[in-house]
């Protein structure tokens, strides 16, 4: 069992900007309090992490439920849109009960990956036939027990889905992702509480899930609140056909019109825009969530990040579909993803890209004090194995490059959230058998 106020020492630290080695963290309610250069060797008091150590890993994009694809939709061929059937099939299946059961497995899964903080965005609010539960918010309570259960943070971003395209109700698979209209969306959403390890925030689903004279009722609920309001945004060509069809304007300027842009925001994907859309997404300020793994197994494309971050759009990643969990993999993607589109190689350091995963992720998810080891910050720490086959080899200075350019989530061999051990030499100390977890859930829905 972890002490109530640990000490952790690092073997080899990321430092925001290089690898420092023999560190002393000491915690405290949660936070750090000290952090100790040139500590040789250990002290009795500490708990020793081998490895490097880098901040907690934030995945500021998630549909837990979708990890019941993995796998399953892989078989024949078609479009993000033939995939979406089969997502609805999953999620018409879902109770708060077995939503619970199969999203512990999946936060477990993400804590192994080194995951420490993750943004849920979350639409599946109703019983199928959007029947209301005698708890409005049972299926997002579900998640945040979840990630409670599983030892990592949360950010339920709760999403406003009201209509099936523009000028469309909501077709029969998503009646149980609507509250009909966005008041009552708002009214449904605020009685959401949080806790010490969730947050809550708000989503639009997309522009052609939420009518426009509707977007800024989500937009001022979570300017009230101060909190983080996330959005997928052209995602695919086909959303900015039927909006300019709709409005005569790209879904980035429907939003921008209506006040959804800003720091607080978030666009997910951002993947096809037109250079004016990254102008008002980089001059306002508004972040970039980018999900690779996602992206290219949907057959997506490949989103402007590089031109978006020199306009000022801070960058983060996600898992989203969960096609596979591991941060580090999203990370190498978004630099190798952009080797292939301009034929040329070093868009982004190590460093770079360790900020996308950690604090800009953080910072997205309205946890800005957490992604980085400092007095003050959040105790969330992730510890890369430098001794397995892939990541054996580089200098210690190098360290950075051999996790972000090699390691996986099977080199994950420590977590720490709010300074617990969560994730033990690669073992989770909560949730004894992840995989055996994952395989009843999802089998249960398959059946």
């Amino acid at each position: 069992m972890t002490p109530m106020n640990p000490s952790y020492w690092l073997e080899y630290a990321w430092l925001a900007t290089h690898v420092e080695p023999g560190v002393l963290v000491t915690t405290e309610n949660g936070r750090i309090t000290e952090v100790r250069k040139d500590v040789a060797t250990a002290p009795d008091s500490a708990v020793p992490l081998r490895g490097l150590t880098l901040p907690g890993l934030a995945n500021t994009h998630s549909h837990a439920f979708h990890r019941a694809l993995r796998g399953t939709v892989q078989v024949g061929s078609g479009t993000f849109w033939t995939w979406r059937e089969v997502m609805y099939s999953v999620a018409d299946r879902l109770t708060p009960e077995t939503y619970h059961q199969l999203a512990r497995a999946v936060y477990a899964e993400m804590a192994l990956a080194g995951i420490t903080v993750v943004g849920e965005f979350h639409y599946l609010h109703h019983a199928p036939g959007g029947t209301r539960y005698a708890d409005p918010n049972a299926m997002g309570e579900a998640l945040i027990a979840a990630a409670a259960d599983a030892g990592i943070r949360i950010t339920l971003l709760d999403t406003a889905y009201v209509s099936a395209g523009f000028g469309e109700p909501p077709g029969r698979h998503q009646l149980r992702f609507s509250d009909g209209t966005t008041d009552a969306w708002a009214e449904r959403a605020s009685a959401l509480k949080g806790a010490p390890h969730a947050r809550i925030g708000a989503a639009i689903h997309s522009v052609r899930a939420v009518p426009a004279r509707q977007l800024g009722t989500v937009a001022q609920w979570a300017e009230d609140r101060a909190a983080p309001l996330h959005v997928h945004l052209s995602e695919q060509t086909a959303e900015n056909e039927a909006c300019d069809r709709a409005h005569g304007r790209t879904p980035t300027r429907l939003l921008a019109d209506h006040g959804v842009l800003g720091p607080r925001t978030t666009g997910v994907h951002n993947t096809h825009l037109t250079d004016a859309d990254i102008h008002l997404i980089g001059t306002s300020g508004t972040g970039t969530c980018m999900c690779p793994t996602t992206e290219r197994d949907l057959a997506d494309g490949i989103g402007p990040a590089p031109a978006l971050q020199s306009a000022g759009s801070p960058l983060s990643l996600g898992t989203d579909s969960h096609a596979m969990i591991d941060l580090l993999e999203e990370a190498r993607a978004l630099e190798l993803n952009e080797r292939l589109r301009t034929h040329r190689r070093g868009h982004w350091t190590a460093a770079a890209l360790l900020r996308a995963a950690s604090p800009d992720g953080y910072a997205a998810l309205g946890w800005p004090d957490g992604g980085q080891i400092a007095p003050g910050a959040l105790a969330d720490l992730t510890t890369v194995a430098l001794d397995t086959v892939r990541t054996a080899g580089p200098a210690p200075r190098l360290a950075a490059e051999a996790a972000v350019f090699a390691a996986t989530s099977a080199d994950i061999r420590h977590t720490v959230v709010a300074g617990r051990h969560v994730v033990k030499d690669g073992t989770h100390t909560t949730v004894p058998h992840p995989a055996k977890d994952l395989t009843t859930a999802i089998t249960a829905l398959n059946d």
